[in-house]
């Protein structure tokens, strides 16, 4: 079943000894306009676009927090902040779709091997802060979401997102036992985005 289908209320938190993720507020603005700008050269990639904008604002960053924040509490996607044990720094971030998310049906999603993308229950996409890669987080914090989403989200069918410009995220993922399932293009997009899967 999709995610955004469930009707039991999804997942509140995930907490380590290294971060803690939780729905994303428009109080977290500040908090993630900083991480965003820091990690800029990576999300500019990731985006295939020009945001962040080097003069991007606190401000205009908030509006899209609110849209974020207002899409989790509605249920049509889900965004989950990562911040430090502490909750005073911002780490990254993380979004949850289901394949039926509007511009996932506009893409061209193409097969790689045998499996359906009607199958995939849960569409991921994630980054972590620029200080934060360089210290391995991320493959850590893509490990703890691997599980979170079998063991609490129960979904067997997640799988995880990257554009093929951003080789230090493909390059991460290509580490683990993930495979590419679907290779997606988005219409005004350059460059592929790879879909990841668990082998089975």
């Amino acid at each position: 079943m999709p995610a955004v289908d469930l009707r039991e209320p999804v997942p509140a938190e995930l907490r380590t000894d290294e971060f803690v993720l939780r729905p994303i507020t428009a109080d977290d603005a500040a908090m993630d306009h900083a991480a965003v700008m820091e990690t800029r050269e990576h999300l500019r990639l990731w985006e295939q676009s020009s945001w962040p904008e080097d003069d991007f604002t606190v401000d205009a960053n908030r509006s899209d927090v609110v849209d974020l924040e207002q899409r989790h509490t509605a249920g049509r996607a889900y965004t989950y902040t990562v911040l430090d044990p502490l909750g005073t720094e911002c780490l990254g971030c993380v979004y949850v779709f289901a394949t039926h998310a509007t511009f996932l049906t506009k893409a061209s999603v193409t097969p790689v091997g045998d499996v359906a993308w009607a199958d995939v229950q849960a569409v991921v996409y994630f980054w972590a802060r620029q200080s934060r890669m360089e210290t391995g987080m991320d493959g850590r914090l893509l490990a703890a979401l691997r599980a979170w989403f079998t063991d609490a989200w129960k979904l067997e069918r997640t799988v995880f997102v990257t554009n093929e410009q951003f080789t230090q995220q493909v390059d991460l993922i290509e580490r683990t036992d993930l495979t590419r399932k679907f290779e997606l293009v988005e219409p005004d997009k350059a460059g592929t985005y790879l879909v990841y899967g668990p082998c089975s």
